[in-house]
């Protein structure tokens, strides 16, 4: 990888506060096109824009974040006076759609959690840690990453709420409900006790991989298919079910650490029924047609 691409990833870790998961994501764009068309600092305009055609096969969505690294690093390129020009007008722009969330069911959930609670059980710290993990995803609706490097000091002993560093370092309170608190109490009990963090594993805390593996694991056992469960689609289901339940879309993007409403706004695609629901209860034209 060529010195410009480090120096840009060194900005945006030292400047934009990027996460550690958004810095990965950019050096493997830049990488994988500094093996297409050379050092960006000095590739030619031809070459960046006949990525399009070295592009064509892969996703919509892929291209378009492949597209937005490139972006960001010619302007710094720019900036920085490596490049006399910004050739991001050559880069292709796909209009991909955004995909909506994966939704799973309060049947689903509650299955999952059923699975969860009869293996719990049984005393061993595993199934304890499994529960207390998904109480914290479902019941608080945290990021892979934000759950498994929440450190000991974020369980707070008297307030129910938990201090979650979210992305680019940003600081945000999250509430914990009382089944979650009584779930993290008891994994408190049995954990190991020399670590700072909340979820340890081998001298450091759980990874996000091992996240994954853990939930489809529980999903085959509670008999749901483990293609449809992951640690963001626990997030997804926190948010659907409480804009189901009534929530706010302002307190909603507070409790998800969204720093755009847009972002928290493809939540409400799956209220659309009780939207519907409520128009045709509380509309007057609604309740006049029904009075007649």
């Amino acid at each position: 990888m060529s010195a410009a691409v480090e120096a840009f990833l060194d900005m945006m870790a030292a400047e934009r506060g990027s996460a550690a998961n958004t810095l990965a994501a950019y050096r493997r764009d830049l990488e994988a096109t500094e093996v297409l068309v050379g050092d960006l600092a000095a590739a030619e305009r031809y070459k960046i824009a006949g990525l399009a055609g070295r592009w064509a096969t892969l996703a919509p969505t892929t291209v378009a974040r492949k597209s937005s690294a490139l972006r960001q690093f010619f302007g710094f390129a720019v900036e920085e006076g490596w490049r006399t020009d910004d050739p991001s007008a050559a880069l292709p722009r796909p209009g991909a759609r955004r995909r909506l969330p994966k939704i799973l069911s309060h049947e689903d959930i509650e299955r999952l959690f059923a699975r969860a609670e009869l293996e719990a059980e049984n005393g061993k710290p595993a199934a304890i840690r499994q529960l207390a993990l998904l109480e914290l995803l479902y019941g608080s609706g945290l990021r892979a990453t934000e759950l498994v490097s929440l450190p000991l000091s974020a369980v707070p002993r008297d307030a129910p709420l938990l201090t979650v560093m979210g992305k680019g370092g940003q600081a945000r309170m999250v509430p914990v409900s009382e089944r979650a608190r009584e779930a993290l109490n008891v994994w408190i009990t049995v954990r190991e006790q020399r670590s700072r963090y909340l979820f340890p594993s081998r001298g450091k805390h759980l990874s996000r991989v091992r996240l994954f593996q853990l939930l489809k694991e529980l999903a085959v056992r509670a008999e749901i298919p483990p293609e449809s469960i992951s640690p963001h689609v626990l997030r997804h289901a926190f948010a659907t079910h409480l804009l189901e339940g009534g929530a706010d879309l302002r307190v909603l993007q507070t409790l998800l650490g969204h720093a755009d409403i847009a972002t928290t706004q493809i939540y409400t695609h799956v209220d659309a029924a009780r939207l519907v629901e409520l128009v045709n209860a509380r509309h007057p034209l609604a309740q006049s047609a029904t009075s007649d």
